[in-house]
Formats: C-alpha cells, structure tokens, sequence
C-alpha cells in the first residue's frame, strides 16, 4: 500500500490528503442486520436513534466523517478560538509540518476521515480505528481516571451519561502526539460529548484544555456518518511507507 505524494516537499495539508486517501477500502456490500430500510432497501439513517437495554442511545456502528478536516467541514470551529500560550507558540513553529500518520504515529483519529466502529459491552465504549488498526476504550463503569498514569498517546477516558449525551473525561497523554491543528503537552485534558442525532448521523463536539500550551480552552465539533454494510480493514502505515523521506522542515 503505497502512501506516497508527487513533488519535493511534503506539507502538512499532503499528509492529511494523503491519509484520507489511504483509508479508502473496506468490506463492501456485506447486509449489516438491524439496518432500518427504505422501501428501496437502502439504509435510513434517519431513522430513530437505536438505544441499548437500559434506554440508552446506541452509539454502536461504523461511523467516518463528513468530509475532509481541512474543508472544516467535519471539523467546526470560529477564527480567534485557538490562542497559543508562549510555549504553545514556540513549540508550534517546529510543528508546522509534523503530521503524526506521516510518521506512522497515533493522532486523535476522529479528526481525520478514516472509518472508526464503535460497540457497547458491559460498562465499556470500545472504538477501533482503521488507521493504524488502532483502538480505544471508554470505561462507562463509575471508575474515576488514574491518579498517576503512565503517559499515552491515546489517554485514559472515562465516561457517564448526561440525558442522551455521552460525556467523555480524558487525560493522561504523552506530549508526542499532534491534535490538529496544533501541539499539546502533558497537561492535556479533553472533555467531549458524543450525540447520536438519529440512526445515521453522530456529533462529537470535544473541548481541549491544555493551559501550558494554549491561553484558553477551545472546542470543536465533528460531525460523522453512519457507514453500513461494510466493515474495517486492517491497515498499518509502517507498511510501505513513502511519506516521510519527502517532509521538509519550516525554517
């Protein structure tokens, strides 16, 4: 699986592309059960928003973006909500064309359109991603987040119900991971919200805070759809690899 861009240097917005690209592929034209159906048999996905026993809402599903961040189309937010600390400033410079998925390294995925499932099981939100053949866990169990963690990229997240929106506590992140569009330091702290507003359509608004590196909390909001009778492919990006030779540093 070749992953590689035409041209001498590769920027930021080529890497995002490209990884959008890649992600392409998946079991196709496999009929998922429980699909609410038109009379034409394709899926509604305005139907009503499935819920679990205990009332609910199911977030299960194969979900991907609406369309490419760059387009700030899944990804929404206002001119002037990002303001860079000092640090936040110096650190960002180096960065300018530090993609993670370039360098074969996790990233926050939802931000890309890359296909991600999520199911619910016994106190659990799992979400696999097909990039990187990466997963998370959402611990809906009435834990509290680690005292002490051992940093990660991806964090340790714990969730409660608030009607029907998820609220989702995460922290305990390394300081080697790029939420776009911008750095983040081990203070990092995310605080989102996941709303399915009917059978096919799930919003995820996440707020960061990060005060060593940004001077205020700042939120976004994806917007993702349903993806049925289809199914994940494995896909790892050391595999193949051509990106990273092209990437240049800002100077």
């Amino acid at each position: 699986m070749g992953k590689s861009c035409q041209g001498g240097s590769l920027k930021l917005i080529c890497g995002v592309a490209l990884f959008a690209s890649c992600a392409a592929g998946q079991w196709l034209n496999y009929p998922a059960p429980g699909i609410p159906r038109l009379p034409d048999g394709k899926p509604n996905l305005s139907a009503p928003v499935p819920r679990t026993p205990d009332g609910k809402p199911d977030l299960s599903g194969l979900w991907t973006n609406d369309a490419d961040p760059l387009g700030q189309r899944p990804v929404e937010r206002k001119p002037g909500d990002i303001v860079l600390t000092p640090q936040g400033k110096a650190l960002q410079r180096p960065r300018e064309n530090y993609f993670p998925g370039a360098r074969c390294l996790p990233n926050i995925l939802y931000l890309a359109v890359a296909p991600f499932k999520i199911f619910v099981s016994r106190g659990t939100v799992v979400m696999l991603y097909e990039h990187d053949t990466t997963f998370r866990q959402i611990f809906i169990d009435g834990r509290q987040l680690p005292k002490d963690p051992n940093p990660t990229f991806m964090g340790y997240s714990v969730g409660k119900w608030d009607g029907d929106t998820l609220e989702v506590d995460t922290s305990g992140f390394n300081d080697d991971e790029l939420i776009l569009p911008g750095p983040h330091s081990d203070a990092l702290h995310i605080i989102e919200r996941f709303r399915r507003r009917d059978f096919g359509h799930l919003e995820i608004q996440a707020t960061i805070n990060d005060p060593k590196i940004y001077a205020k909390p700042w939120t976004i909001t994806v917007n993702s759809h349903l993806v049925p009778d289809t199914e994940l492919l494995e896909y790892i990006c050391n595999e193949n690899e051509k990106d990273l030779k092209h990437m240049v540093e800002s100077k």
